[in-house]
């Protein structure tokens, strides 16, 4: 899967290792690791005469920060860099082959919040009313979209359920989430009963996939597909810029807060490890929240008081 081409990479060879076999991550965020560690490499071999990453100290990667501004990298993808190296150091640190992580007093550097607006529900609904086709491909792509909305999984999570995950007679799907952790998700009424009708057609294409979500070839799904599905479906009815998978997890956390869910409710439907991911959904809630206050607190001043 990754290639080393001399004993300079040794170490970071050691280090994916290490992030796949005990951190259990996946393959895409070990692409991720590996292509900011080659970077950071390729720079030193460049600009350095160094024989190892281990013999470079904090001036040297300040200097590819300062590369990196200059090179018109957005703050967040630079401090996401330094994350990959911080982590490294961290597990030469573990390892016992270096003593200091010359990265220990960096800080991040300072970045704008994202507000990522979340789908309202006459968008939602819009689409999941929209005219109906009996055809396998239809058939799936609503049912992705109802099942991102009724379950907040994430992309990956969808894409790897297989058949057996679906369990109609209790009502919930087995989900795998991050570091392997499972978890069971309640599955509402309408969505079994679209289950069902995927199921039929399914069974009518000849595929020996185990994966729950198949191509119409009899493949399974990938996520590129997925995006465009949720991508093409939104765009018929929303002018949000953002139109993807984690836009409708988003909007699920985001609504079931709206009607009252308490968060550490949602915490474990999502499957986050702490409330402090979960509580990004309450900057997205407190519009309806000063609503809430405002038509109950006995001190605030309503319209028929007026």
């Amino acid at each position: 899967m990754f290639v080393f081409t001399n004993g300079f990479f040794m170490h970071v060879k050691s280090f994916i290792n290490y992030l796949l076999i005990e951190k259990k991550y996946s393959v895409h965020t070990l692409t991720a690791y590996k292509k900011d560690l080659d970077d950071f490499i390729k720079f030193c071999s460049n600009e350095y005469d160094v024989d190892s990453i281990i013999d470079v100290n904090y001036s040297q990667i300040r200097s590819w920060i300062v590369y990196l501004v200059n090179s018109n990298i957005s703050n967040r993808s630079i401090n996401r860099k330094i994350s990959s190296l911080k982590t490294f150091y961290k597990f030469l640190q573990k390892t016992k082959q270096i003593e200091i992580n010359p990265l220990s007093k960096h800080k991040a550097l300072k970045t704008s919040k994202r507000i990522q607006v979340p789908f309202s529900k006459n968008e939602i609904s819009l689409v999941l009313n929209s005219p109906e086709e009996l055809n396998f491909e239809y058939v799936r792509n609503k049912l992705i979209v109802e099942l991102f909305y009724s379950t907040g999984i994430r992309r990956s999570e969808l894409i790897n359920i297989k058949i057996n995950d679906i369990d109609l007679n209790n009502g919930v799907v087995k989900v795998l989430g991050k570091r392997n952790k499972e978890r069971y998700i309640p599955l509402i009424n309408t969505v079994q009963n679209s289950i069902k009708k995927y199921i039929e057609f399914r069974n009518e294409i000849n595929s020996s996939e185990s994966s729950f979500f198949i191509t119409k070839k009899g493949k399974k799904i990938y996520d590129t597909l997925v995006y465009r599905i949720i991508n093409n479906y939104f765009s018929t009815v929303s002018s949000k810029e953002k139109k993807s998978p984690h836009i409708l997890r988003h909007s699920f956390a985001t609504h079931l807060l709206n009607e009252g869910a308490d968060l550490n409710s949602i915490k474990e439907l999502l499957g986050h490890s702490s409330l402090v991911s979960t509580q990004v959904y309450t900057h997205n809630s407190l519009g309806k929240l000063k609503e809430v206050y405002n038509q109950a607190h006995p001190r605030s001043v309503k319209k028929h008081d007026l």
